[in-house]
């Protein structure tokens, strides 16, 4: 079971809550039509022992696994279930987001809470770039969720009212540490303080123009200007979604993983990402404290995080696919 305190985060790693990496603005498009896309295999099985986190497709069938066990990724193929790690364990860092940039071939991961962001090669695994958004010795943080726009890459803390801005240069080139920026919240947002899991899940619309994000403990929705940080509620009639964790984002239709109660929420929205009615829930008996989500063709993809076992050798983690 999900622990809803920064100290419980900090001091049980098995238990980190992550957010969900779904198809950002740049991603491939989670509408990409795939006509055999039912018959791939419907649970994939991850090694033993992963620690299963972040989730982002990448070209063609390919996806990304990451690891709360010093910062895994593993790389699959959604046609065969087939894959192999990526990126081997790098002592001291996590991959709890994952957000492929198809014009770089680059992967932003969230690094939890370390407070840190990477950016690895896709093909290769090199680490291109570590960034330190937050300082963990001055106060909790957990970098849980990652957006790639077109001229910058987004990070969310579950532990503070902020997004982190790593701006992009020309031709998508990477900046220098002195060039992250920190961006509060304003606005509608509402921070549960006293440790409790605020921002857990991030995704942005198609066109880039906003970022959508949920907070875990009090289920609301929020719609945010990503220049700015004002955030707008979404209005769901009085409904919300709470226990929400990684968020997937197809048309007008959001997709929120709750990890309890094992199920996925689909919320459709209005054309201006502001009003919403909550639809049936989608359920799987092979779903697990499902933490990530990434749409692909006219499926889903969870990843079973599983953050109500203890992380060890023998443990199993999943993929699940489920028709959308």
């Amino acid at each position: 079971m999900r622990p809803h305190t920064i100290p419980s985060l900090l001091l049980v790693l098995a238990f980190v809550a992550c957010a969900g990496d779904a198809p950002t603005a740049l991603t491939p498009s989670a509408n990409r039509a795939f006509t055999a896309v039912s018959t791939f295999p419907g649970i994939i099985q991850l090694p033993n022992g992963f620690a299963a986190d972040g989730l982002s497709f990448g070209e063609g069938t390919t996806f990304y696994v990451g690891s709360d066990v010093a910062g895994a990724i593993w790389r699959g193929d959604a046609r065969t279930g087939a894959g192999s790690l990526l990126v081997p364990q790098q002592p001291g860092r996590f991959a709890c987001a994952i957000a492929y940039d198809a014009r770089s071939g680059r992967l932003f991961v969230g690094g939890s809470f370390t407070g840190q962001a990477y950016v690895y090669d896709a093909v290769t695994g090199a680490t291109l770039g570590v960034y330190q958004l937050a300082d963990p010795a001055v106060g909790p943080t957990g970098v849980l969720d990652v957006a790639v726009l077109r001229d910058a890459v987004y990070f969310i803390d579950v532990a503070q009212p902020v997004l982190y801005r790593l701006p992009l240069g020309p031709n998508g080139t990477l900046p220098r540490q002195s060039a992250v920026q920190t961006i509060p919240y304003s606005g509608d947002y509402q921070f549960v303080p006293g440790g409790a899991f605020n921002t857990s899940g991030m995704v942005a619309t198609p066109d880039g123009q906003w970022l959508l994000v949920n907070n875990v403990t009090t289920g609301t929705l929020y719609r945010v200007n990503p220049a700015t940080g004002q955030t707008t509620a979404v209005n769901l009639g009085g409904a919300s979604v709470p226990n929400g964790d990684g968020l997937a984002l197809v048309g007008h239709t959001l997709y929120v993983a709750q990890d309890m109660p094992n199920q996925v929420v689909a919320v459709h929205l209005d054309s201006e990402f502001l009003n919403g009615a909550i639809e049936p829930a989608l359920q799987n008996t092979a779903l697990d404290f499902p933490t990530k989500l990434a749409a692909f063709g006219s499926s889903l993809y969870a990843v079973n995080g599983r953050f109500e076992v203890p992380i060890g050798p023998d443990v199993s983690y999943q993929v699940v696919r489920m028709s959308r």
